[in-house]
């Protein structure tokens, strides 16, 4: 990604750390020499905010990411204030503090933000539109996990009253269920399958509605979706959660920001191998993750990206028995880096196209 980048001359004269709460939020106001202006708490609702920003014109706003970070952070640009957004996961003075209060926390976002910005790794917010449409996809996923756990809750009632469930789609169990199910068993697991019916029709719609709507906004997900593996809930997913494609210098780095480069911890002699950081959004390193066990499965198709991970599994099967998983995870950061190539250069996508560079063979159909 492009690095954050912070010169002197331009700083702002005062610095306000922000410890964001719920119903409350502390602030701390220095100046260029560190000493304290002022501290208190303001009400965190839109109006007390608004009111509270207006005098601040013109101050840098350093908090940390959470719940309410982007829309405060949204209102404070809106208001004149330069603001920058902590990473928790690289300001760990924060969260690992053994004298951790409200108060120190604003003291500390506040010195941190006034001397060396770069140390708080400051996160670069997705456009507002994007975290709108993402809304849907989270709740297309609440949904369709609810409805596992109620698709489960009926299995293991049935099981337990020495009876079996069909085995078939979550799509048609609601239908196929009834015919299993007891007299006297009806008043128990009749109303949940009810719901798993009504909840399946809300999935579907809300499919539906996502398909198009990514279509109209994000038309580069056609694209994406020439990939084997990348249907439309991934491609809208990855499409959602980058925004704005400008915002990687260098389309490898997207590896780094799903989280599925290795973590480093090398010192001397010792370099270990260690597991995947898992930093950045969950969602889409985890449809990535889905994308690619599909390349390696035994539907995926012939491609560059299969045949990469077939060979780190052949290199792997000298290091142990984890190498497939990561010939996954590697296809999976690869995917991901091929994505955003595609959509950075508006290339058009050629399964073959290293066999090609490279001489190897390739389908006569390719």
């Amino acid at each position: 990604m492009k690095k954050f980048t912070y010169t002197a001359g331009t700083s702002a004269k005062k610095t306000l750390g922000f410890d964001l709460g719920d119903r409350c939020s502390h602030y701390c106001l220095v100046d260029r020499k560190a000493r304290e202006i002022e501290q208190g708490v303001v009400e965190t609702n839109h109006s007390s905010l608004r009111a509270f920003f207006k005098r601040m014109k013109g101050v840098r706003l350093v908090l940390e990411m959470g719940t309410h970070a982007c829309w405060i952070a949204d209102l404070a640009e809106e208001m004149g204030l330069e603001v920058l957004i902590a990473n928790p996961r690289s300001f760990e003075l924060l969260t690992k503090s053994y004298r951790k209060t409200d108060a120190r926390d604003c003291q500390l976002l506040a010195d941190a933000g006034r001397m060396s910005p770069q140390l708080l790794s400051p996160i670069v917010r997705r456009p507002k539109q994007c975290r709108v449409d993402l809304s849907s996809l989270r709740s297309r996923k609440c949904l369709v996990e609810s409805r596992t756990r109620l698709v489960n809750h009926v299995r293991g009632v049935l099981k337990f009253h020495a009876l079996r469930a069909p085995k078939c789609s979550v799509e048609s169990f609601h239908r196929k269920v009834l015919a299993v199910i007891p007299k006297e068993l009806e008043m128990a697991l009749l109303p949940v399958v009810q719901l798993i019916e009504h909840t399946n029709k809300q999935i579907k719609s809300l499919e539906v509605q996502t398909q198009k709507m990514a279509k109209e906004r994000y038309p580069i997900t056609e694209t994406f979706e020439e990939v084997a593996g990348v249907a439309n809930i991934i491609s809208s997913t990855f499409a959602m959660t980058i925004g704005d494609p400008d915002r990687f210098s260098d389309a490898r780095t997207v590896g780094a920001y799903i989280g599925v480069v290795p973590r480093m911890n090398s010192s001397g002699d010792s370099n270990p191998d260690l597991s995947i950081t898992k930093a950045g959004d969950g969602e889409v390193r985890r449809t990535m993750v889905i994308a690619a066990n599909y390349i390696m499965g035994p539907f995926g198709p012939d491609c560059d990206l299969k045949r990469f991970g077939l060979r780190m599994i052949d290199n792997g099967r000298r290091k142990g028995k984890n190498a497939k998983k990561r010939a996954i995870i590697a296809v999976a950061r690869k995917l991901a880096v091929l994505l955003l190539h595609l959509w950075k250069t508006g290339a058009k996508y050629d399964p073959f196209y290293l066999a090609r560079k490279n001489g190897e063979p390739i389908p006569a159909a390719a």
